[in-house]
């Protein structure tokens, strides 16, 4: 087991100049004597190897993590389910991938992270699986699997982004880092493929969850053959930490404490004191609430707003029709992939003229993401067409932030406190994010449904009203990481002299 925030001093160096100091994807490297070369050492095929296992293990995570929202029609059918009943199922899934989340975040810090992550692969497959044979009378143990695959999954959001920090020196961090966050539209978008696919093929939803456990018994299988077993523990770039004067470049090895160890508590209270954590983590928040709710919604949304044009039949056969999935499902691969290549690469660039890019960066895509899917709603009900492409715009444009916001965390918080931090900050964006906001507008579509006279007219004006909270969510969220610009040149300073 590796010992709870060991380090061990590799070198002394002198402390470089304040103007050749940077962080991200474009920071100066920190000149290195003789015995700081242990990443360079490492054998750099082993590297990419252990974090093409991660990105495959990360692409199934989020796969599974879609496929309700991809047959959604159907399960609401199959289990009578109302709305408010039907954003609840979503919820359920947060509600324990959040609370779940900070405990792998203290065994992570502390523990071996291989036995963590395959345990977890191996608990959310199995369950994922046995989801599949679930009677439509008991749609109670049906919401119950669903959490138990978000515990599952919390075991690997948590872990895995810190192993791949530990891999790569900060030139090649935030490269790597937005390649293993591309799975997440990438797999997103691919479980509604996958779902509405199997479900037409076979004329059963069902079998929807029987293909991703087999794909996690292969990353289970690969996890134990190419991942080793114990890992340094080090910031990807060997951080130069200010000590006396002097850097130290800090890595963790088995057994060995050189530096004061900290309660799970004292890890809590100073992160609560980083503003630029603090505000970057609502930003995230934000992000998350607008997700949420149209990873959950926009089918149905689409689908009521051609139902009342015309376009399509009502849904009243055994199978519902899933070619809004698919469509939704091709739109969020591509436009995550490009809004995080996009990130990163504007990231980049933008950094070497201004070190407050990063929160501008995040800022300005929320703003016009929160405009395009307002645009997307006003003009649903007239022209199908142009809705698609709004929505697009609004994916692409939340996008744009996901490796950008982690990167964030990774340089304004200290290295020994990293997994902890990524699971509060699980923990809090989920909280007040997408664990609520498929329920919340679920809930808001219904209450209006009941005032109202029962029509598709009224079904879809229901779920358009509810979508507007997500826009004003949006503009919160470009505001909150404008305040993280005010903090984090202060706040990276202060992560580097821990």
């Amino acid at each position: 087991m590796q010992t709870p925030g060991a380090h061990e001093s590799t070198g002394l160096q002198s402390q470089a100049p304040p103007e050749e100091q940077n962080y991200g994807a474009t920071a100066a490297h920190v000149r290195q004597g003789p015995f700081v070369s242990a990443s360079r050492n490492a054998p750099a095929k082993r590297q990419y190897l252990v974090a093409a296992v991660l990105c495959y293990a990360n692409l199934i995570n989020f796969m599974d993590w879609f496929i309700v929202p991809g047959i959604l029609l159907d399960i609401q059918k199959y289990f009578k389910l109302s709305d408010g009943d039907t954003g609840l199922l979503q919820t359920v899934f947060i509600l324990c991938y959040m609370l779940a989340a900070p405990i792998f975040g203290y065994l992570g810090d502390r523990y071996n992270r291989k036995i963590i992550l395959g345990a977890g692969i191996f608990f959310w497959s199995g369950v994922t699986l046995g989801s599949s044979f679930i009677n439509e009378l008991y749609y109670w143990i049906f919401f119950l699997s669903r959490g138990l695959v978000g515990i599952g999954t919390a075991s690997y959001s948590t872990i895995a982004p810190t192993i791949i920090a530990d891999l790569f020196e900060e030139g090649k961090r935030t490269t790597m880092l937005s390649v293993f966050y591309i799975f997440i539209p990438v797999g997103s978008g691919l479980g509604y493929v996958l779902a509405a696919g199997m479900a037409d093929v076979t004329g059963d939803w069902h079998w929807a969850f029987r293909v991703t456990p087999c794909m996690g018994g292969l990353a289970l299988v690969l996890l134990i053959l190419l991942v080793p077993h114990r890992m340094q523990r080090r910031t990807a770039a060997h951080r130069a930490l200010s000590i006396s004067g002097t850097i130290r470049v800090a890595t963790e090895k088995p057994g060995i404490c050189r530096t004061a160890k900290t309660t799970w508590c004292q890890d809590v209270i100073s992160l609560a004191k980083n503003w630029s954590f603090v505000w970057s983590s609502l930003g995230l928040t934000a992000m998350a609430f607008v997700t949420g709710a149209l990873g959950m919604w926009v089918p149905v949304f689409l689908y009521r707003a051609q139902v009342v044009q015309g376009l399509v039949p009502p849904c009243l056969q055994e199978s519902c029709d899933s070619s809004n999935s698919l469509i939704f499902g091709g739109i969020t691969i591509g436009t995550g992939i490009l809004g995080v290549i996009a990130g990163a690469e504007a990231a980049r660039r933008l950094r070497k003229i201004n070190n407050k890019a990063d929160p501008l960066i995040c800022a300005t895509s929320m703003f016009v993401s929160a405009v395009c899917l307002y645009i997307a709603l006003m003009v649903a009900q007239t022209n199908i067409l142009s809705t698609f492409i709004f929505i697009a715009l609004g994916e692409l444009f939340l996008s744009v932030n996901w490796a950008v916001v982690t990167d964030i965390l990774l340089y304004v918080v200290t290295p020994r406190r990293q997994s902890t931090a990524i699971a509060l900050q699980i923990l809090v964006s989920h909280l007040l994010g997408d664990a609520g906001s498929p329920y919340l507008i679920g809930t808001i579509s219904h209450a209006i449904q009941d005032k109202n006279a029962h029509s598709f007219q009224w079904s879809f004006w229901s779920m358009q009203y509810s979508f507007i909270l997500c826009s004003f969510v949006g503009v919160c969220g470009g505001a909150f990481f404008l305040l993280t610009s005010f903090y984090i040149e202060e706040d990276r300073k202060e992560a580097q002299r821990l």
